[in-house]
């Protein structure tokens, strides 16, 4: 019992500061170890997964806003955005083929970590954006943060305000169908197509997963997915990784944090696609 707690508590923390670091919740860590290390059910291991993505949201996002990370505008807008795909996705399960939108969800992943080597390879790939948006103005989404890395302040311009909206109602829609998690698609909304810089995004998408995680809580926790002898503990040590993780991040460079990013953004894509053909990797 002792040992299966301590388990719990270490892969909470590993997967809380991963998760705060990049954005895209614990989930992706939890559920493979959780199945194939330790042989739990994948009905469990969701169930579970569903947990690590709000306490890795709660446990960042307070450190985020101590600091001035995320930008709430953003974060409420585009959320209005994945909600309602979520829902319309949910509505439509069963009824459209699910293989092509793997296939399609997984190849925009894959072309993203394409645009994201090529951002690394550049020399002016981290610098804000300075295209004025009148949309984004009017929204007031603009937002300032102070990059300890770089120990300078960062003032940034939101644009292309449809189309990251688009892609997040894209996003909250493959959530709700396929019942994938979309936190690496909200930081692809806001890193690649609405030019935010990369900090802020990762920030950002950890308080808009929490909230969009939450709405499907209750669904799980009264179909018994979720079981409190292995989602208590690992919450416990999520909400602990992600408060060291989202200390760490505020000190790393972007360039870093974008190294880390290309290899999970590629699995993903690549594992995407394999769900298309019928394998799970």
């Amino acid at each position: 019992m002792i040992y299966s707690l301590g388990l719990m508590l270490g892969v909470g923390v590993i997967a809380g500061i991963f998760g705060a670091i990049l954005g895209i919740g614990g989930g992706m860590i939890v559920t493979p170890i959780l199945t194939l290390g330790l042989g739990l059910d994948i009905k469990y291991a969701i169930g579970a997964s569903i947990i690590a993505v709000i306490a890795t949201s709660s446990g960042s996002t307070i450190a985020y806003l101590r600091d001035e990370m995320l930008n709430l505008r953003v974060a409420m807008f585009l959320e209005i955005a994945t909600t309602v795909g979520a829902v319309l996705g949910a509505m439509l399960t069963g009824v459209l083929n699910a293989t092509f939108l793997y296939f399609l969800f997984g190849a925009l992943l894959v072309f993203t970590t394409y645009n994201m080597i090529r951002k690394l390879m550049s020399k002016n790939g981290e610098l804000p954006s300075v295209k004025d948006d009148k949309l984004a103005t009017q929204l007031n989404l603009n937002g300032t943060y102070y990059d300890k890395a770089l120990n300078k302040q960062v003032d940034y311009q939101v644009e292309n305000v449809p189309g990251g909206f688009s892609m997040m109602f894209g996003a909250g829609f493959a959530s709700g169908l396929l019942g994938i998690g979309s936190g690496a698609f909200k930081v692809l909304a806001m890193d690649t197509i609405m030019h935010m810089p990369l900090k802020p995004s990762s920030a950002t998408s950890n308080l808009m997963m929490g909230v969009t995680a939450a709405a499907s809580a209750m669904v799980y926790f009264f179909n018994g997915s979720i079981k409190p002898g292995i989602a208590a503990p690992l919450a416990i040590g999520i909400i602990v990784g992600a408060l060291i993780g989202s200390r760490i991040m505020t000190r790393l460079k972007p360039r870093l944090i974008r190294m880390i990013f290309v290899p999970v953004m590629l699995y993903l894509g690549i594992q995407m696609i394999a769900k298309g053909f019928g394998v799970t990797i």
